[in-house]
């Protein structure tokens, strides 16, 4: 059997943050993966507020030396109005910046920094059980690629398993997300008139109809993901082929179809729907949720990692304390906490799909205050509360909608 304080389930970006943090501080720790990596995931564009986290890890030497595209801010584009938000201009103060890049690249950079910091990055494990002792000390059976099982005993789990919710499946957490079912084609696709853009730093984000957005996130290596995101019942109208579907759609996008027509596919689109998802606790005796573990909203504001690296960063150092013996209120200082961070996430969110952002994102008389306000919120910064677009973010957001569209009214 493995000995070990702390063990962390999943590598991706809140479990590597979590490990990382919790190692420094002098504790043993255990990251098991149930996949190889590199492997392919979504959540490609990142926010300025992860790189705290990702700077506490230690993380930020190895992932500058990638070179990965830097990410100056985020531009919405409906016809041919157009919303652009730039980081530098931003309420918090904070970073402004962030990185675009393949996620396999990003994810395993930092399990590889974990394996240099002496933190045991055990791949192809999957965790089939969990038993948990009354003074929070637990057993966790593994199974290995090839069938075999073996036990780690730790006095805390870190679950960062990400979609595949280890905890709130074995515990029977899990509750229906309050969010709609949508669903989401994408591809990775050489990009041969992307200087023609003048957008290689930032996201760009078409609306293509009122039920459809399309994302197009440019790397560094001259390759640029492409997603449409709508209901399922808006891709039932193409047909064929994943590829011949997806150039179809691409072609009844007018800003983008030059621009990929002569375009290489470097996999064959592919498919995610119904992501949405949560839990009815985000801690336990013994345990705790970081990242997508506890919710997951919508790609929209690229928000995943953000929320997944922050939670994680949040709750490394409530665990460090629980270990060295302090009293910690995991509801307060982590439910709480992160709750919010979702809440404001989900304001937004809704406030895309349901047009309200629109008369916002694209009025023309938009306020610099409020739009550097709103800036910080796509930033991640989603817990400064001296921003009224996030101490008050539903009621704010709904306020200068209102008011946008009235004085439009009145000028048309």
């Amino acid at each position: 059997m493995i000995q070990t304080d702390v063990l962390v389930i999943g590598a991706g970006p809140s479990g590597t943050v979590a490990a990382a943090i919790i190692k420094k501080a002098g504790f043993k720790v255990n990251i098991v993966e149930k996949l190889q990596f590199p492997r392919f995931v979504i959540g490609e564009s990142l926010l300025p507020r992860c790189l705290e986290a990702l700077e506490e890890a230690g993380f930020m030497d190895a992932l500058n030396e990638k070179k990965f595209q830097v990410k100056s801010g985020a531009k919405f584009v409906r016809n041919n109005e157009i919303c652009d938000f730039t980081f530098e201009k931003q309420h918090t103060d904070g970073w402004k910046y962030a990185w675009q890049m393949p996620r396999a690249d990003f994810d395993f950079t930092l399990a590889n920094e974990c394996e240099k910091q002496g933190i045991p990055v055990a791949y192809n494990q999957e965790v089939i059980d969990i038993k948990i002792a009354e003074d929070g000390s637990s057993i966790t059976t593994i199974k290995e690629e090839n069938g075999a099982t073996y036990e780690i005993q730790a006095r805390f789990i870190v679950d960062g398993s990400g979609y595949g919710r280890v905890i709130p499946k074995l515990f029977n957490l899990e509750k229906p997300s309050s969010q709609p079912v949508r669903k989401t084609m994408f591809a990775h696709l050489t990009d041969p008139r992307r200087l023609e853009q003048e957008e290689p730093n930032r996201i760009v984000v078409y609306v293509h109809s009122d039920d459809c957005w399309i994302w197009t996130i440019p790397f560094s290596t001259g390759i640029t993901s492409v997603g449409f995101v709508s209901s399922p019942a808006f891709f039932d109208k193409y047909n064929g082929e994943p590829e011949q579907m997806f150039r179809a759609m691409l072609a009844d996008e007018p800003a983008l179809k030059r621009r990929f027509e002569k375009a290489d596919f470097i996999f064959e689109p592919r498919t995610l729907q119904g992501w949405s998802a949560t839990t009815d606790t985000f801690w336990g005796n013994g345990f705790v949720l970081t990242g997508n573990v506890t919710e997951f909203l919508d790609p929209i504001f690229s928000s995943g990692v953000t929320l997944a690296t922050v939670s994680a960063q949040t709750a490394a150092k409530l665990v460090i304390r629980q270990l060295n013996g302090e009293k910690v209120d995991w509801q307060k200082e982590y439910t709480e906490p992160t709750n919010h961070g979702v809440s404001v996430f989900r304001t937004y969110v809704n406030g895309w799909y349901d047009g309200t952002l629109f008369k916002i994102f694209f009025a023309d008389n938009k306020s610099e205050q409020f739009k550097e306000q709103i800036c910080s919120v796509l930033a991640g910064y989603v817990w400064d509360m001296t921003n009224p677009f996030v101490k008050n973010h539903e009621k704010s957001v709904r306020t200068l909608a209102k008011y946008l569209d009235s004085t439009k009214t009145e000028v048309s």
